[in-house]
């Protein structure tokens, strides 16, 4: 039985080479010139402050290595093969017996520029498997269960988040192979929910699966250092697997829709405004004539000094796993959302949402909370250097 630890090593030292990111030219190097991705280094890491890609997979891992040196072994390899991933180039060739170094399935040269990685822990990984529980941060707990939530264990929390975003659908399994092969025998997948973003339809924010724009309010970017990043450059991150009962929600009239919502379906306007981007007046309806005190949005983000500091970064993905066993459409949204802090952003916001009417229409059943590591500073970093050093 190979060892686990050589296993890894192999695996690191095959992702520094195993596809070369120098070597992306001729048509490769044309997609990734014209595209406007940030590269893998930075002080945060990718998959945050841009704007979602249309293609996404969010996955939670159990590790399963043994000690801290293969939980270190663990993160430099994910680490490497994420840059040489989001790098693109031409794998090596096999050797003449050994399997492809690639799976084939993006064709001879991986395309460069065209992939996001995003890496969190989550508050288990800080049990005394690995000598961490005095790192734990203090605002880093497993995901409790709200009013309204039907939670299933088997989809909920986990050592590791992954999640990979691209503009095709095949770039984000490609990428998921990979990091799962080379990370065999120290993490297995504890579960995973693959989504999509849709274009702008007309213009405007995507929809999300019930027809309503999702995130129109998030905040700005010169905000984002005092709402979501913390002084090392991390984040926290909630994920909230959440079902639409699209059928029941289909037989309601669009007036209650809007009503439920505080928006107007079509333009995505407040419903006291004319465009997606009106600032609600909130101050002027204090009875909720026109904004239902009870609407989504007034709930969430009643635009109050005292709430200001709740605001959270939403990155919202459609998710569709076909039927269930009754045969209604199993629908839904892929609810992720960063913040500085989760007590007084998220759980503040989720607290204000206990028994709002929009929850006949929609079922919270998975999702955990992570910690978003620090971004790699350059080739020599990794990630969690500074959790695991």
């Amino acid at each position: 039985m190979t060892d686990r630890r050589s296993f890894l090593r192999g695996a690191l030292a095959a992702g520094v080479g195993g596809v070369a990111a120098a070597s992306v030219s001729g048509a490769a190097a044309s997609e990734a010139s014209a595209r406007p991705l940030r590269g893998f280094h930075g002080a945060h890491q990718a998959g945050i402050e841009e704007a979602p890609l249309p293609r996404t997979t969010v996955v939670s891992f159990d590790v399963i290595a043994r000690n801290r040196a293969e939980l270190t072994d663990l993160m430099r390899t994910i680490t490497d093969r994420a840059r040489v991933l989001t790098a693109g180039g031409v794998p090596d060739g096999a050797g003449i017996s050994g399997p492809p170094t690639d799976s084939g399935m993006l064709g001879p040269e991986v395309p460069g520029g065209n992939l996001l990685v995003t890496v969190g822990v989550g508050a288990s990984l800080f049990d005394g498997r690995f000598g961490l529980a005095a790192r734990r941060p203090d605002r880093l707990t497993a995901m409790p269960t709200f009013p309204n939530d039907a939670l299933d264990p088997a989809w909920c929390h986990g050592d590791l988040s992954l999640q990979l975003s691209a503009r095709d659908e095949d770039t984000v399994l490609h990428a998921l192979r990979d990091i799962a092969r080379h990370t065999r025998g120290a993490a297995q997948i504890r579960w995973r929910m693959d989504g999509f973003v849709s274009p702008p339809r007309p213009s405007g924010t995507p929809r999300n699966l019930l027809g309503f724009r999702d995130g129109t309010a998030n905040p700005a970017p010169a905000d984002l250092g005092k709402l979501v990043w913390t002084p090392d450059g991390g984040s926290f991150l909630v994920v909230r697997l959440i079902r639409m009962l699209v059928e029941f929600w289909d037989r309601i009239g669009i007036s209650e829709q809007e009503q439920l919502i505080g928006r107007a379906r079509d333009s995505g306007a407040p419903l006291d405004g004319d465009r997606e981007f009106d600032e609600p007046k909130f101050a002027a309806d204090p009875i909720g004539k026109v904004i239902p005190l009870t609407s989504h949005i007034r709930l969430a983000n009643p635009r109050t000094p005292q709430t200001a500091g709740n605001r959270i970064l939403r990155r919202g993905f459609n998710y569709d796993r076909g039927v269930d066993a009754a045969g209604d459409l199993d629908l839904g949204l892929i609810f992720t959302c960063y913040q500085r802090d989760i007590p007084s952003q998220f759980e503040a916001v989720q607290h204000r949402l206990k028994d709002e009417p929009l929850v006949d229409y929609i079922r919270p059943f998975g999702g955990g909370y992570f910690l978003v590591l620090p971004g790699v500073r350059d080739a020599k970093d990794y990630l969690g250097r500074a959790l695991l050093s």
